[in-house]
């Protein structure tokens, strides 16, 4: 599971690129599309007919692939161009990917933030061969190729050339420089050369009339000679890629590879240090720096690169989706790198300008296809937050007429009308950003349309069943009532007394959880404890495996009883991770599930729009986040360490819960901290024992209760 693939990337780069086999769903690996079970293998082996460009992170079924330009070094005739190789001796390392073809090449690439750099190895052959294929697109699974709809491509003189493809309705443009000294430079359609020729034009691409096209370089390879491929990219044409590659790579003929591998490493290097852990066994450190490399692979930002829109400025084009990362992701990012942040909310903003609304998912296409089905007008999350934050650079006011009008497209409207939308999640969406919203326009002294807005933020209660406690009968993505029923809505002091108080609702809680339950037997890993135990089992707690269980660990919070949250929390973090095949419990879904990871091992929680974080017990017994320009550190005393799955566990290690806790030296009595708090920086301290404890029971965290605010009386 998981998902993802180990080629190179820059943090929230651009440009990705690693070994192409066709497989679902990265372009990387060995299988089919699948969304449950046992996947079935497409190849034997490890294999690759290239190396491509643009690949997706972390997903599932979404039907847009990239893997654009593919380039193979070969030492075969253009005949085999298609055919697979196998890969040996793969290394995989922040910026850099490399492997060996079984044909005796050896393959290295470096990414920056818009450029590839390809350095080739040949045996000494009499006829190697560089190919750049520029019909190359999606993966070889049924529904799953892109077919350009016209292209263009033309050699500039030795070592130089520049092609234009049309993918999804998206223009991508490409400049490439060659270090091939002594080699012939040509095109070539339908793996035939075209001598002499130096443009090929194609104003009309159909499927049944696609045949491959793109150049090449050939010539006698010395064994051990190095061949080095440059390539700029850029949404906006030939110029701006050349200004990128240059930029980058620089204008003279030196190789550029170890400098531009370089200063991606350095970027890399400055992003992780951002949350640094001390403690842990040597497999929790590798999963926790994993997770934390994972979740700055996306979303990419393509800065003064809209195809769309004229204007300079941010553009983040590949968001798959809000749906998994506006609760974990994207507060990371407002943590560690809240440029970023601000940068996608910023292209969110010109997006629903543009197009009218906020998407839920926007990738490198042209068309209406936005995941509207996932959810609802989640950016609102994610702007209520950075408003609550003083964050600058956004025109606040502007912002929340985009937010007012998007709160009417879609189901919106059914919500405005009716206070109920099916599918019924789409109703606590709404409300929860008609919520969002008001804190916007209260704090912008728009009082008569904030109280509007919270009048109908409390119309999530026309989701619930009261006989049950749960989310009426309704259509449910990927998930059921029991999954979506445990939200943290902006009221969940109602939400509780809806259940029937604190006892119904911790009850509730423990059967979706499984406590009681019998013991699962996994395979490999000895059992599983007992709240962990239900899954598919019972059909209500997923594991982690599904976006509306990241949360619901963190509703006893709500109901004074942070101590089970500290024991769901550490069985999952216990049993679900791990260093091998199948270290994650899920989908990475653009790092929304790694994000997951990277907060519950530093023991909190951010509740998305509500400037909030929920406190926890770390796994680390030393963490330090670098928020913005100010450090905020995590210390424990007790802190007990404890092994992860793969190390071999036959038995579940006891949790830890914090017995008290002080925030700058001053006693912190519950279990809840405004993300003010955080992000300007401090030292919360944690004392850890074996046994549940009073701290955190009776100070709940808030809960915004439905009251109109009457202007002052004059």
């Amino acid at each position: 599971m998981g998902n993802t693939h180990p080629g190179a990337t820059s943090p929230l780069g651009m440009v990705s690129a690693c070994a192409y086999s066709g497989a679902y769903p990265t372009g990387y690996g060995r299988y089919a599309k699948n969304t449950e079970g046992v996947p079935e293998e497409m190849f034997e082996r490890t294999e690759a007919s290239g190396f491509t460009h643009f690949q997706q992170s972390g997903t599932g079924a979404i039907r847009k692939y990239y893997n654009y330009v593919r380039v193979t070094p070969m030492v075969q005739p253009l005949d085999d161009l298609g055919q697979s190789w196998a890969l040996h001796d793969e290394r995989a390392e922040p910026g850099y990917y490399a492997a060996n073809l079984d044909t005796g090449v050896r393959s290295e690439i470096t990414v920056g933030e818009k450029v590839a750099v390809h350095r080739y190895t040949f045996p000494d052959h009499h006829s190697a061969r560089v190919v750049i294929d520029l019909s190359c697109g999606g993966l070889a699974i049924d529904l799953g190729r892109t077919v350009p709809l016209r292209a263009q491509v033309e050699s500039m003189g030795h070592g130089c050339a520049q092609g234009t493809v049309v993918m999804e309705g998206v223009p991508l443009s490409v400049y490439l420089e060659a270090d091939t000294p002594g080699w012939r430079q040509m095109l070539w359609y339908d793996r035939r050369l075209i001598p002499g020729g130096t443009r090929l034009d194609f104003d009309s691409i159909r499927s049944t009339t696609l045949r491959p096209f793109g150049l090449l370089f050939m010539g006698s390879a010395r064994a051990g000679q190095t061949i080095e491929v440059r390539m700029g990219f850029s949404l906006r044409g030939h110029e701006q890629a050349k200004r990128n590659l240059h930029r980058e790579c620089g204008t003279d003929a030196e190789p550029a590879f170890e400098r531009v591998r370089a200063g991606t490493r350095h970027r890399w290097r400055d992003h992780l240090d951002r949350v640094q852990v001390e403690g842990g066994t040597p497999a929790r450190r590798t999963v926790m720096a994993t997770a934390l490399y994972h979740s700055l692979i996306k979303p990419c930002f393509a800065d003064d690169e809209s195809p769309f829109w004229p204007n300079s400025g941010p553009y983040a084009f590949d968001i798959c989706t809000m749906w998994d990362i506006y609760k974990t992701q994207i507060p990371l990012l407002q943590a560690i790198a809240p440029d970023r942040a601000m940068d996608l909310l910023e292209s969110l903003i010109r997006v629903c300008e543009e197009e009218g609304n906020f998407p839920i998912g926007y990738r490198m296409a042209r068309g209406a296809d936005r995941f509207f089905r996932q959810a609802s007008a989640l950016a609102h999350t994610a702007i209520a937050d950075a408003h609550a934050l003083g964050r600058g650079g956004v025109d606040w006011g502007w912002a929340l007429v985009h937010m007012v009008d998007d709160l009417r497209r879609m189901y919106g409207e059914d919500f405005f009308e009716h206070g109920l939308v099916h599918p019924i999640t789409h109703t606590l969406d709404l409300a929860y950003a008609h919520h969002c919203t008001a804190k916007v326009a209260r704090a912008l002294n728009d009082r008569k349309l904030a109280d509007d807005l919270e009048r109908r933020s409390h119309q999530w209660v026309n989701a619930f069943d009261p006989s049950t406690g749960l989310l009426r009968d309704s259509e449910f993505y990927e998930g059921g009532k029991w999954n979506y029923s445990f939200r943290l809505l902006h009221d969940m002091a109602a939400r509780i007394e809806l259940s029937g108080g604190d006892a119904g609702f911790i009850d509730k809680l423990d059967r979706f959880f499984g406590y009681g339950a019998e013991p699962v037997k996994q395979p490999g890993i000895g059992p599983q404890p007992a709240e962990m135990a239900l899954g598919y089992a019972l059909n209500r707690f997923e594991g982690l495996n599904n976006e509306p269980d990241m949360e619901a660990p963190w509703a006893y919070h709500y109901a004074g009883r942070p101590d089970r949250t500290a024991e769901i929390v550490h069985a999952a973090l216990t049993w679900q991770f791990g260093t091998g095949p199948g270290g994650l419990p899920g989908n990475d879904d653009s790092g929304g599930l790694s994000a997951w990871y990277v907060w519950a091992s530093l023991g909190l929680f951010p509740v998305a729009g509500q400037n909030l974080f929920l406190v926890n017990t770390p796994a680390f017994a030393r963490a330090a986040l670098r928020v913005g320009d100010e450090e905020f550190i995590i210390e424990t005393s007790g802190h007990r360490e404890t092994p992860i799955g793969v190390d071999g566990l036959d038995r579940d290690p006891p949790a830890q819960y914090v017995q008290s806790a002080t925030l700058n030296g001053k006693p912190l009595d519950q279990a809840h901290l405004s993300a003010t708090d955080v992000h300007r920086g401090g030292r919360l301290h944690l004392k850890l024992g074996p046994e549940p404890s009073a701290w955190g029971r009776g100070n709940r965290p808030p809960s915004h209760s439905f009251t109109l605010h009457q202007p002052p009386a004059t």
